[in-house]
Formats: C-alpha cells, sequence, structure tokens
C-alpha cells in the first residue's frame, strides 16, 4: 500500500487545498529565487577572488557533486520520515549555506560552501517534487506544471534582484543573507499550510542507497534526460548559434534563450488545465512533435526570425514532460515515492550537467547547426516516450503498473 496521507475534512477541506497549493507554490519560487541569486553574482565574486575560468568552473563542480550525492539520500529520509519534513531541512541547509558562499574568502572555502548549497538545494529538488505530487493529489487537479513555473518566475525575480544588487555594489553576502532571511521566513510561515504526509509502508523494500533507477522508472528516466539536455542545450547554446552561425549582433543572440523561456513559462502555466483536459501522455506527445518540427524546419530555414520561432517551439513543446516526469515518479504504483523522485531527479540533473557540454564537444568537430538538429531529434524522442508519464495523473489511483502501450513488454 501507498503511504497515507493526513488530509483536511469537512467545511475547511477547500480551503486547507488552496493553502497547500500556495504553500508548495512559494517553495518551488524560493528555491528559484535562491539559486538565481547565487548565479547571478558569479561574475562579483569572480572578480573579487579572482578566480580563473577553471577555477570557476571547479567551483560549479562543486555545487553538482552536492546536489548528486543528496538525491538518494534525499529519497530515504522522504520515505522514512516524510517530504515535508525533510523539504523543511533541505530549506533550511541551502539558506543557511547561501551567504557562506558569499563570505568565503578563496576557492577552497567557495568550494565547500557550494557543496553543502548543491547538498540543500539538490535535497530540496527532490523533497518539493514529492511534496508536489502529494499536493497534486489532494487538490485532485493537475498542479506539477503551474509549480515549476513558480519556480521558473523565482528564478527571474532572483535574477533580477541580482542584477540590481550588482548595479548598487551591494556585496554578495550582505545580498545572499537578505535573501536567506526573507526565504526562511515566507517558508516558516507556509510549513503550517504544507501536507505532513506519512512515511512510505514500502520503504524496507528499497535497494541501497547509492544505486541506478529500477528497470521500471527507465523510461521515465529517459524521458527525463532527453527533455533536460534539451532544455540545457537551449540555455547554452541557442544564443552562440545565433551569434557565430547566423552572425546575428549579441543583443539579438540574446533573444534565443530569452524567447525560449517565455515560451516554456506560458506553457507550464496554462499546461494543467491543458493536462486535465487531454491526458499527461496526448500533451507530451503533442509538445515533443512540436518542438522537434519547430526547431528542425527552423534549422532548414537557417535564418534568425525562423530560429526564434524554432526556439519558441521548443520552449511550448517542452515545457509540460519535465513537471510530469516528476508527478508519473511520484505516483509509481509500486515504488516508495522518494526513491523513485530521486530517482528521475538523478537522471534529470546528469542531462542538465553532462548534456550540453557533450553537444559542445559535438560541435568543436562538427557545427552548433548540427547540434540544433540533434536537440531536434531528442524531442522527437520525447514524443516517442511519452507513454511513461501515463501514471502522472492526480486521478491515477496506485495499483498494479498499467500495461504500456508502447508495443513493450511490461517492465518491472
Amino acid at each position: 500500500m501507498r503511504a497515507g496521507v493526513i488530509y483536511g475534512a469537512g467545511r475547511d477541506e477547500a480551503e486547507a487545498k488552496r493553502r497547500a497549493r500556495i504553500a508548495i507554490s512559494i517553495v518551488f519560487l524560493v528555491n528559484g529565487v535562491a539559486l538565481a541569486s547565487w548565479i547571478s553574482r558569479i561574475p562579483t565574486i569572480t572578480d573579487e577572488l579572482d578566480l580563473s575560468n577553471g577555477q570557476v568552473g571547479t567551483a560549479l563542480m562543486s555545487l553538482a557533486a552536492g546536489a548528486m550525492l543528496a538525491f538518494p539520500l534525499t529519497g530515504r529520509l522522504i520515505d522514512r520520515r516524510s517530504s515535508r519534513t525533510t523539504l523543511l531541512l533541505a530549506a533550511a541547509v541551502l539558506l543557511v549555506a547561501l551567504p557562506f558562499v558569499g563570505l568565503a574568502p578563496h576557492l577552497l572555502l567557495v568550494m565547500t560552501a557550494l557543496l553543502i548549497f548543491g547538498a540543500g538545494n539538490g535535497a530540496m529538488d527532490v523533497s518539493m517534487n514529492a511534496q508536489g505530487v502529494e499536493v497534486e493529489r489532494y487538490f485532485g487537479a493537475s498542479i506539477m506544471n503551474s509549480l515549476h513555473g513558480c519556480f521558473s518566475v523565482g528564478a527571474f525575480l532572483g535574477a533580477a534582484a541580482g542584477a540590481g544588487a550588482a548595479y548598487v555594489d551591494l556585496p554578495p553576502v550582505a545580498h545572499f543573507l537578505i535573501v536567506s532571511l526573507l526565504g526562511g521566513a515566507t517558508l516558516w510561515y507556509v510549513r503550517q499550510w504544507l501536507i505532513p504526509d506519512a512515511p512510505d509502508e514500502r520503504a524496507h523494500e528499497e535497494a541501497p542507497t547509492f544505486a541506478l533507477p529500477p528497470r521500471s522508472l527507465w523510461l521515465l528516466g529517459a524521458l527525463a534526460l532527453c527533455t533536460s539536455i534539451g532544455e540545457g542545450a537551449m540555455a547554452d547554446w541557442s544564443g552562440l548559434y545565433l551569434h557565430e552561425d547566423l552572425g546575428t549582433s549579441k543583443g539579438f543572440a540574446a533573444f534565443g534563450f530569452a524567447v525560449f523561456s517565455i515560451f516554456m513559462l506560458i506553457g507550464r502555466f496554462s499546461g494543467d488545465r491543458l493536462v486535465e483536459q487531454f491526458g499527461p501522455t496526448p500533451m507530451v506527445r503533442a509538445g515533443g512533435i512540436l518542438a522537434a518540427a519547430g526547431l528542425g524546419l527552423a534549422v532548414l530555414f537557417h535564418e534568425p526570425f525562423a530560429m526564434l520561432l524554432g526556439f519558441g517551439a521548443v520552449g511550448l513543446g517542452l515545457s509540460v514532460a519535465y513537471p510530469l516526469v516528476f508527478s508519473a515518479a511520484g505516483n509509481h504504483p509500486t515504488l516508495p515515492r522518494g526513491r523513485s523522485v530521486a530517482s528521475v531527479a538523478t537522471v534529470g540533473y546528469t542531462g542538465f550537467l553532462v548534456g550540453p557540454p557533450v553537444l559542445g564537444w559535438i560541435a568543436e568537430f562538427t557545427s552548433l547547426r548540427l547540434i540544433m538538429a540533434l536537440v531536434a531529434l531528442l524531442a522527437a524522442c520525447v514524443a516517442l516516450l511519452a507513454d511513461a508519464v501515463r501514471i502522472a495523473s492526480p486521478h491515477h489511483t496506485p495499483g498494479a503498473l498499467d500495461e504500456p502501450k508502447t508495443g513493450l513488454e511490461p517492465i518491472g
């Protein structure tokens, strides 16, 4: 049996549902603000400590290492305690570590602070998605897309605040301390509205802490990988493609990722209603086809404005896929929710980290145009793997794993 959840009842249940949704939406937003606050001050910290590009890359690897170490441990904690408890603990680690990133006087201490900050962010990523699944089931309607949209809004606000702080020469430690205090106070207030879900009864059945995802999650992991590589490639290579291959100005090139981001935000805030109407699998499949066709045609035309439309198609097309991956993982009928969410988070994060550099190495020997074609191919794979999210609906009743509709043998 799946873990029970303590839900509200009676006349106050509608209000409890509304507050639970508001609370988890704020959690996603605070996480986006905190992460973007650090990212926006990287140039300032780099200059203050006189770090080389290689040293900055090493520091960023500490952030990634912390997250990767936290993912499986967080999954165990969610299953043995609850997503709510784990989320609050992870948020505390994240917000306490953030000011120390700005306070560190040399590279080694920056790396140490980023390792802890990355662990807090990785743990918060897994636990807030697990709590999001619980709220989604309690709410009785698809909300995961809008939750990820709230993260994007938070990232925008955090980046804007960081730009303002840099403009007035506010030291990073003071900036980060303000973010931590405001974020901590906000989460402390809304913690009472989060769902106090019970430990998962299947936690004793889990595999060793550090293990590959089970076979029943392979297709879902593949979908997460294709989606995350595609999103990461848009962030890292869209502007360079416009500037270097198509000869646009740097100002015009900056519109590439902006268009992608705007359309992704539109897709996420409208995605829940569409998922409710058409179902998760058709939405992911249609989105993958839109992204593949839009970017593929743009690459064929090889013209700046056509590429902007192609980037918009990728943003809109892939917008619902990643949130639905987490929803499907959290609704897995046979695995503890913490382990499931942590597994796909690990695969997805690996795609974000490893995918864009690998595409860059390929571009070194071929061209950026080929990279864009490969992203279109990955979007086509998203369409092919869409059936992996068939249990992403909050209306899905956990039980025996549904028969796959891809013609493959059952997996498990």
